[in-house]
C-alpha cells in the first residue's frame, strides 16, 4: 500500500463509532445506516475483476461502523464497498451543512486542461473540450493509462468517488499538480474534511434524508434519478472551511 493510500484509509476511518442499523446491497448502490448519517456506494457490476458474493450474509448489520470500514482494505470488492458505505454513514451525516449544488458546476472548461475521471451525465453540454478518462472508454474518451499524460497537465479535476472503492483515486492524486483544482464527486464521496488535506479542494456528495424509501429503492434497483428526491446534495470546499 502507498503512503497517500495508507493516509487516505487513515483519515477516512479515523474516530468512527455507532453501529450499522441497516445493510442493503442492490443491483445499483449499496446502503449502510449509521445513527447520525446514512452512506451510498456503488456497487460493482457482477463479472468485475475480483466481484464475488459477500462471504459473510447476515453478519454485517449490527456490526460497528469501525468495524464494517475496516473491509475497505478486503480483497473482495463487495466487502470494500460495504466498507466504504460505513465510511460515508459516519460523515455524510443527516446534520451536515454544506453548499447545496453539484460540485461538477465548480469545474470550468479549459479544454483538456480540464481532466475528468468519469463520464458524468451531460458532461459534454457542461465542459465541452474536456478530456474523460473510462474505464471503458465510449467515442472520444481516454483509457485509464493516459492519465499518466493527462492528469499532470491538469487545470480543472474532476473525479468520481467511485475511484475510491475501485482503488484509483490515490494514484491520480499522486499525479494531480498542486495548482490543479481537485473535486470528487458522487454519491459515494464521503463528506470528509480531513480529505482537503491530501489536495482535494472540494468533495460533492449526497445526503438521504428519507431512510426507508432510500433502502427499500436501492433494494429494488434504484439509480440515482430515483434516489434523488429522497435526499440533498452536500457540497465542502477546503477555502472556505466548511465542515
Amino acid at each position: 500500500m502507498s503512503a497517500i493510500e495508507e493516509r487516505l484509509a487513515t483519515v477516512l476511518r479515523d474516530d468512527l463509532s455507532g453501529t450499522a442499523k441497516r445493510v442493503t446491497v442492490g443491483l445499483n448502490w449499496t446502503y449502510v445506516e449509521g445513527p447520525l448519517g446514512a452512506g451510498l456506494v456503488h456497487t460493482p457490476a457482477r463479472g468485475a475483476e475480483g466481484c464475488r458474493s459477500l462471504p459473510e450474509p447476515g453478519s454485517y448489520r449490527g456490526r460497528g461502523l469501525a468495524d464494517l470500514a475496516g473491509l475497505i482494505q478486503s480483497e473482495n470488492i463487495f466487502e470494500r464497498v460495504l466498507g466504504y458505505a460505513a465510511v460515508n454513514a459516519h460523515h455524510n451525516r443527516y446534520d451536515l451543512e454544506g453548499a447545496a449544488f453539484n460540485g461538477l458546476d465548480m469545474i470550468k472548461p479549459a479544454g483538456e486542461r480540464t481532466v475528468v475521471v468519469g463520464r458524468f451525465p451531460g458532461l459534454d453540454e457542461k465542459l465541452p473540450g474536456a478530456a474523460v478518462i473510462e474505464l471503458e472508454p465510449g467515442p472520444g474518451d481516454y483509457p485509464p493509462e493516459a492519465a499518466a499524460d493527462l492528469v499532470p497537465a491538469a487545470e480543472y479535476l474532476a473525479i468520481t468517488a467511485a475511484t475510491l472503492s475501485n482503488g484509483s483515486l490515490a494514484p491520480l492524486l499522486a499525479l494531480a499538480p498542486a495548482t490543479a483544482f481537485t473535486v470528487l464527486i458522487g454519491p459515494s464521496a464521503p463528506l470528509c474534511p480531513a480529505l482537503f488535506a491530501l489536495g482535494i479542494d472540494a468533495l460533492s456528495g449526497f445526503v438521504p434524508n428519507d431512510l426507508d424509501g432510500t433502502a427499500q429503492r436501492v433494494a429494488e434497483g434504484g439509480a440515482v434519478r430515483a434516489l434523488k428526491p429522497l435526499g440533498r446534495y452536500v457540497t465542502l470546499t477546503a477555502c472556505d472551511g466548511s465542515n
